[in-house]
């Protein structure tokens, strides 16, 4: 699924993601730097109901909004480091858990476990628009 969309439009890819996510799901979102990511990570907790900050876990490694979403920025740690940390029991959790920065091999290994997994690509389509792409990994 593709949409293009300003600041003032991502409510339309939100919907969309509640459309097509299951109820548990790791959704990885990917894009560069300053490209949006935590930009709709706000507007996710916003549709599910949490109205406190919503800012980038570079830091802490996770947040958590609510009972059932969950963010994480990996941008600082690699596959190894991930898993010896003992983040990946994390994804065992219900809810969405929104995924910054996820090495290939971790997608690739959630998969493969089974976990329901999706990919939000978002790439700029103008200067106050982007491009978020949608697809299930599972396929």
């Amino acid at each position: 699924m593709d949409i293009v969309a300003s600041l003032d439009e991502i409510d339309r890819v939100v919907e969309c993601l509640s459309s097509m996510v299951t109820q548990n799901a790791i959704i990885f979102l990917t894009g560069n730097l300053a490209s949006g990511k935590t930009t709709l990570s706000k507007a996710i907790a916003k549709n599910k109901g949490f109205d406190g900050d919503v800012t980038s876990p570079t830091f802490s490694l996770q947040h958590c909004y609510g009972d059932d979403l969950y963010h994480y920025d990996l941008y600082r740690i690699d596959y190894d480091q991930f898993v010896s940390l003992g983040l990946f029991e994390e994804f065992d959790r219900d809810g969405w858990h929104l995924v910054e920065w996820g090495e290939d091999r971790l997608k690739s290994t959630l998969v493969t476990i089974g976990y329901d997994c999706y990919e939000v690509s978002i790439d700029y389509a103008s200067f106050d628009k982007r491009a978020y792409t949608i697809k299930l990994l599972n396929d």
